[in-house]
């Protein structure tokens, strides 16, 4: 069930009950929620990973940033709760992006982009950089990284073993083998339950390919220059992402201009953010905020 754009919209202290809304972008209804202090500062505006939708996002992640932000998670054209057919590139799904901002009344929005909503991130501030004052890229990388080509490859394969071994392949996908990785995976797995009324649908098959073909092309592409990107940028990660090998997080780091490092989170892969989320809600805020 959504809410219309014009009912009332009263501070949200928790993403667990924040109602799901809808607004039309070109004649498709988007779906996405917000809370935090309406008309406090520039909105935050969260992009997801792949297959992701609303109930993806870690909610200590948007809780915390949400007791000193206005936060916005949506889900794109095709996935979720959205409407439409899902694009099969990077550049296309940011420019749903943008238009679904603009269909929000916003001129200027902050920026998280997670794995593959950091590449549509990357293209946003450099296609639209007088809307975007400041972005942060979690697990993510620029195009023609490497590895990111395998993303593909290595998601059916954990999906397929997961369907085997009733594990959620977000397990072995996000978290380290370790211990200490293991119980930080199944922590945010429980998290992600916590919202038990008017839950977000999941990916649908079609748009899920949409996505895999979109994240191939990336990574196959020549590599990303980004110097054109010149708004302050945040990058964050685990030490061991096998999605988006970490390396890409220190190249992005060298070679945006404005970038800052957040040291590579110890024992920790592709959901470092979820699972240094205290840490991570922390540095950010002090970025949006200096």
């Amino acid at each position: 069930m959504t809410t219309p754009r014009n009912s009332p919209s009263p501070s949200m202290s928790s993403y667990e009950n924040a109602p799901t809304r809808s607004v039309s972008v070109r004649g498709e209804d988007f779906a996405y929620r917000e809370l935090g202090t309406e008309g406090s500062s520039v909105p935050l505006i969260l992009l997801m990973h792949l297959a992701g939708t609303l109930d993806n996002w870690d909610p200590r992640v948007v809780d915390g940033l949400a007791a000193r932000r206005r936060v916005i998670t949506f889900d794109n054209r095709g996935v979720g709760g959205s409407g439409g057919s899902t694009p099969d590139t990077i550049e296309a799904m940011a420019r749903d992006a943008v238009l679904f901002i603009r269909a929000l009344g916003f001129d200027q929005v902050d920026l998280l982009g997670l794995s593959m909503g950091g590449f549509i991130t990357q293209v946003i501030a450099e296609e639209e950089p007088h809307l975007v004052r400041k972005v942060i890229l979690a697990g993510t990388g620029p195009a023609g990284g490497p590895g990111i080509d395998k993303v593909p490859a290595l998601t059916i394969q954990a999906t397929l073993k997961g369907a085997l071994t009733r594990q959620d392949p977000k397990l072995s996908l996000f978290f380290t083998e370790t211990a200490g990785g293991r119980r930080a995976g199944r922590a945010f797995l429980e998290r992600l339950k916590e919202r038990t009324q008017n839950r977000d649908k999941d990916i649908s098959l079609p748009s899920f390919r949409a996505q895999l073909k979109a994240i191939k092309q990336w990574g196959r592409q020549a590599p990303s220059d980004l110097s054109d990107i010149r708004q302050p940028v945040l990058v964050a990660n685990g030490e061991n992402d096998r999605m988006v090998p970490s390396r890409n997080t220190l190249d992005l780091a060298a070679r945006l201009p404005q970038s800052q490092l957040v040291p590579l989170y110890p024992d920790a892969g592709h959901g470092g953010i979820f699972q240094y989320h205290d840490e991570f809600v922390t540095r950010a805020l002090e970025f949006l905020e200096s």
